[in-house]
Order: structure tokens, then sequence, then C-alpha cells
């Protein structure tokens, strides 16, 4: 799966806000509640979910089952309610009893890595200046040592089969291009700050900002601390994940080192390298990109993910099984239409694992050598909390034992552990405290054929803590980004409080969702936004007739894709109250030339440039149906997005602003795309933003 070809996916936690709405939001952290206390007076307030609840929220990312499957070593995602940002710390799970303790409590520690042994466990945490220190813990003293003090962050660590070294990949940083020079400054001056001059490609990137010269590298530190040593060189950026051959002498890793890489980003190929000589070799493998390398046990024969390129906006990813030895290769994954991710060999070298999503669900399959796939666990939870999407991450211990991050509709992620023949169980409860206190929405699923070609569409429907079935209730349809991505059975805070304000909430896997398979994917292949409008059409009017939905008070918001399906729908059709439009992209020729991945979205979303083909871009941009809105609509967007920069969304409130629709523009300091939902108190804000929005136009009495 194209991991850069989504326009949404706020990967990280949440993020900051600034807003112009006149007054809109002077009751910030109560608001929320009160009208759901209007609404659902069943129930009292106290037991619905609140924005200051979200600084209580904890879930549990990349658990890393230890090798012989008796620990796990999870990363414990916490809010600080005083610095308003995420905090992370290792915690150790015993696998037998659920029993945990913090490893060494060192804050912002995080990216743990058992060794061959299980005796010792890697990880980062910051150092003085929070470059990111590589620690090495002894687990059977508790003896924890700083290896080295790296100049910047390292990551893809990877302990070699003796435990004696590990391998990892850091920026190295190059001197910044120049041109010309400024003349001589009298001592004592303040002039500004010099230039930027700005010749590569790809010069910036979301959640990251402008980019610091230089490459990303291999390394090599032994294990026992010293001096890391440098493996890889070049103008051009190494990447894990490292496979290490068994008796230590080389790693597999993925790079681009076509002579035009630059504009060819995906196509990313597979090398090896002599771990003492630096001998570096490619292993060819035809067209289109290899990703996550993984040796067998035996070292003969090479895992990894593939998709052919044909310049499409989305391609599953394939497992493929290399013999190192001749060179062959074979689709391990091909009689299933899925996307995979992750692989992974059993200790023993007959299976391969690797993690899918099927219908919005994430689970973890196991592979014979002879493509005989079986679902060892199910159920796996992603690392966004503020909105449903598919997700999570697992590992794999040699016996098959399998730890993942376990969440449903009203978890946030926590540590689950699957072993063959056993029910997987949830080893931690991290949020039990908190949820106990609280009445949460269920998401009920529908599966609704659309109008447009009756293909079945899945959706989920949440209705308000205390729904009394007698009454009616205003709806949101609430869209998800991407367009290649795709929502689940899954926790969301943000949905949660549109639920305790009040509201039915429906959401959908319209087409052009992933966990479908290629075909369904690409039905929105060089046409995007087209009949995905008419998928979420059918679902609404399958969520009013299911009942309980007052048909003349809908509401409507999505982010990044789902603002563009939002501006898109709302000039289509008037029966919406109200609607948000949150990072969305409003005129598709600005956006291709703006966004930070541009060397990717024309080729593979559009297949010609703007300048070649300028009515498909104007055919495809909801700007060009501005003169049809009627609709009041709200535009969001973060003041540091590089994806869908706020120029696009000032676009659309400069054009509802001239034809006098009801408008709004809120903009978030300091917030990327992908960070836009990332601090609590702004994510709290967004939230109240958008339902005081909604409160304005709502006809039904509760405001």
């Amino acid at each position: 799966m194209r991991a850069t070809g989504t326009m949404t996916r706020a990967m990280g936690r949440r993020a900051g806000l600034g807003m112009v709405l006149g007054g809109v939001l002077s009751a910030l952290l109560v608001g929320a509640a009160a009208q759901a206390q209007t609404s659902t007076q069943s129930r009292a307030p106290s037991r619905l979910f609140q924005p200051l609840d979200l600084f209580g929220l904890e879930q549990a990312a990349d658990p890393q089952i230890s090798p012989d499957g008796t620990h796990i070593a999870y990363v414990r995602e916490s809010e600080d309610i005083l610095t308003d940002r995420a905090r992370t710390s290792i915690w150790i799970v015993d696998a037998a009893t659920g029993a945990q303790r913090p490893l060494d409590g060192l804050p912002g520690e995080s990216s743990p890595v058992w060794s061959p042994d299980g005796r010792k466990l890697a990880f980062i945490a910051p150092g003085p200046e929070g470059r990111g220190e590589l620690h090495v813990r002894w687990m059977e003293t508790g003896a924890t040592s700083v290896l080295t003090d790296l100049p910047e962050r390292a990551g893809a660590l990877t302990w070699t089969p003796d435990g004696s070294r590990i391998v990892f990949v850091m920026h190295v940083a190059a001197p910044a291009p120049s041109l010309g020079s400024a003349p001589p400054k009298p001592q004592g001056a303040k002039w500004a700050d010099p230039i930027k001059v700005i010749t590569d490609v790809h010069y910036r990137q979301d959640d990251v900002g402008y980019l610091k010269p230089g490459y990303s590298h291999l390394f090599v530190i032994s294990a026992d601390g010293g001096a890391p040593r440098q493996l890889t060189f070049g103008d051009y950026n190494d990447r894990g994940p490292i496979a290490i051959t068994p008796d230590g002498a080389s790693a597999i890793f993925v790079s681009q080192r076509s002579a035009n890489w630059r504009l060819d980003p995906q196509n990313s190929a597979l090398f090896k390298i002599n771990l003492s000589s630096g001998a570096t070799s490619a292993l060819p493998h035809g067209a289109g990109p290899d990703s996550a390398p993984a040796l067998s046990p035996d070292g003969k024969t090479l895992a990894f993910t593939h998709h052919d390129d044909h310049n499409r906006g989305y391609e599953d990813e394939r497992i493929i099984l290399m013999n190192l030895a001749s060179g062959e290769t074979r689709v391990l994954s091909g009689a299933v239409d899925r996307a995979f991710a992750q692989p992974h060999w059993s200790g023993d070298g007959k299976f391969v694992f690797a993690q899918y999503a099927d219908h919005g669900v994430t689970k973890v399959a196991r592979f014979s050598l002879d493509g005989q796939m079986t679902t060892v666990a199910a159920g796996l939870g992603g690392a966004e909390p503020d909105r449903p999407y598919s997700g999570g991450t697992y590992s794999l211990a040699k016996d098959g034992a399998v730890a993942f991050t376990m969440g449903d509709d009203t978890h946030l992620t926590d540590v689950g552990l699957a072993r063959a023949g056993q029910e997987a169980r949830r080893l931690t409860a991290l949020n039990a405290e908190l949820f106990a206190g609280r009445d949460l929405a269920h998401a009920e699923h529908l599966v609704v054929p659309s109008s447009y070609d009756k293909r079945p569409i899945d959706a989920w429907i949440m209705r308000p803590p205390g729904y009394d079935p007698s009454r009616k209730y205003p709806m949101i349809l609430e869209i998800h980004g991407g367009p290649f991505a795709s929502y689940g059975p899954n926790f969301g805070s943000e949905l949660q409080l549109y639920a305790a304000a009040g509201y039915v909430v429906v959401y959908a896997n319209p087409r052009g969702s992933t966990s479908y398979g290629d075909a369904f994917a690409n039905l929105i292949n060089d046409n995007y936004p087209s009949q995905d409008y008419d998928d979420l059409m059918s679902v609404v009017d399958a969520a009013i007739a299911k009942g309980g939905v007052d048909a003349d008070n809908l509401f409507v918001c999505g982010g990044s894709g789902g603002g563009l399906l939002t501006a898109w729908i709302v000039g289509k059709t008037h029966r919406f109250k109200a609607a948000a439009a949150e990072k969305p992209v409003i005129d598709w020729t600005s956006e291709v030339l703006t966004v930070d991945m541009y060397s990717f979205m024309a080729r593979y979303w559009f297949g010609k440039m703007p300048w070649e083909d300028p009515q498909a871009y104007w055919r495809r941009s909801p700007i060009s149906l501005a003169g049809q809105i009627t609709t009041p609509t709200m535009v969001m967007v973060g003041e540091e997005d590089h994806r869908t920069p706020p120029s696009e969304a000032e676009q659309l409130f400069g054009a509802l602003q001239l034809r006098g629709i009801p408008t709004a523009m809120i903009r978030v300091p300091g917030a990327a795309h992908e960070s836009l939902e990332e601090r609590p108190s702004q994510e709290a804000e967004e939230a109240s933003a958008i339902l005081a929005w909604f409160g304005r136009y709502r006809t039904d009495g509760g405001k």
C-alpha cells in the first residue's frame, strides 16, 4: 500500500488551534457536555465522554514480544495536562500473568527491540538536548547503559544474530546549497536571517517541515558501546527495516538509487551490504517498489513486500519470496486480494506472518510456504485515537506467539496476545478506570448497497449514549481521508464527542477505500471524487431508514480526503444544514504544485501535469462547484500543513465570503496535516468548534 499516497492519516497523536470564529467557542471545555446534557436527559452529564477526558486517554503502541514469548515490551502513550503534549515510556508485560512494570521510567522512551537471546533490550530515549540516545538494558540485572549520544534520532534498530552489534538508520547532515553571498556584516550589526536556497525536489515534508540538507544512511555500533560507524554513503536515502544475515556478515535494506530517483521516489529497491567491507550490491526484482525485507532463519530466502507500478493511485502490496542463491522470486500472497505489510518469519522457517486489513478490520495472517493463509489475530487497533482508522502493529516470538495492538470501538489500543489454539487475550487495560465512568457510543455495522451500482458499502452508525428510540436525533456524516485508507470498528475520540453531544454519527468506507482489494480502491483511479459521493449519500439514506435520525438536521464533516469530499458534497446537494471541511483539497492544480509529495501526486493521481490537461484538474476540484454551494461551511487547516496547504482552505473560504454564504475559517497554529488533532486541548477546541458551528444551524431545538 502506498503510504505516501494518502493525503490524510493524522498518524501522530493530536495538534494546535487558532481561529476566526467570532466568539463561537466561549464555552470550550463544557460546550459539548452541556449540549449532551440538553440532548440526552436520561443520562447524568458526568457519564458522558467529555473534552477533558482527552487528557486521560492512554494507549499501547509498538508491542515487541521477546524471542521466547514470555515478555512484551511496549510503548505506553499518555497525555500531560500541564504541557498539553503526549509522553511516552516503555513498559514490560508478563505474557502469562499480564503483570506489568515500567522499564526505566525515562521520559520519551521509544523503539524497544529485543536482542536475539532476549537478554537485552535496545531502545531510544531523548538525551540532554533531545536528539535521542541509544540505550541498552540488561534484563537480568536491570542495568542500563547509554551506548552513544547521537547527533540525530536513530531508527530501524536491528541486532545482529549474535547480539554483538546494532545496525540502525540515521540522517547525515550535508552542506546547505548556496547562491552568491551577503556583503561583510559590520561588527555588532543585527541583519536579517540569511536567505535559504532550495534546489532539491523533496525539500519539505508534512509533520517535519522544511528538511535539513542531507541523507539517511546505515550505521553500526557495538552492543558494548563506542562510536557508531557509518556504513552507507551517497546522495540518496537508505532506510529500514533492516534484515541481517544469520552469520552477521551482511545486511539487507531499502534504498532508491536510480539516476532519476528524486522524481521517482516510490520505486525503491533492495540492497545488500557487507558490514565489514561496505561492499554493496542490488537485489534486482523488476519494476515497482520493494520494501520490508525479512530473512528466513537459515538465511536462504528473503520475504519482502512489493507491488507492480501501474501508475495508479493505489496498489495492494504483495508478499514476495526471493531465493537468494538463484534470485528467483514468487508471490506468496497472490491468492488473497488484500494489501500485506510487516512480514516476519516463524522461528522454524515454515511460515511467514504478515499484517493486512479486511473490510476495515486489521488482522495478522500466517502463510505456509505454499501460499495457504490462516488468520491468527484480528482486531488490531491503530495509532490514531481521534478517528477510527484501520491500522496497528504486531511482533512475533519464535514459537509463533503474536503480540499486537488490540482495540475496538470502545477501547483504545491495549497489548494483545494471540497463541495458536487459544483465544486472543487483552493483557492491559490502560483506560479501564476512565471508561468505567463513561457511557461510550458503540459502532453498529451496516452494509449499504450503493445507489450508483448496488455495490455493497461498509458503514458504521454510532448512537448517542442514552439513546431513546422514540426520539429523532440530528446526524453527522463523518468522512475518512486518504482517500486510500479505511475506517473500521475502532475507537475515535472525536466521534465519541459528537455522539456525547447528542448526535447520531455515521461513517463509511466508500469506493476508493482500502481493505477491499485493488479493484475496489481503483474505482476512483483518475476519477476522484466521483461515485464515492453516491456511496456516501446511500449510507446517509440507510442510516435515516434505520430510524432515530432527524432527516431535516443532517451535518457533514471530514478531514483531508474527507475534507475534499465534504466540500464536494455541499456543491452537489443542499440536504445538509451545515458542513465542516477539515484540511481539504479545493483546487487540484494548486494542490498538486504545492503539496509536499508533488513528485508523486500528479503522476499517480492524474497521469498528466496540470498544464497538460487543465480541464481534468478543474472537473475534479471542489472549487468548480463553489457557485452552487448554499450550505453554511466552515473550513479548518493547520498552519504548518504541507499536505493540503492552508491556501486550499483559504480558497473555499474566500469563494464563500464573496458569495455571501455563511462561512468561518479555523487556523491551527503549529499544526501539520498529520498532527492536526495531536494536542488534547486543540482536539477539544476543534471538536467544540465543529459542534458550535453545527449548533448554529440546527432546527430541532438542540443547540
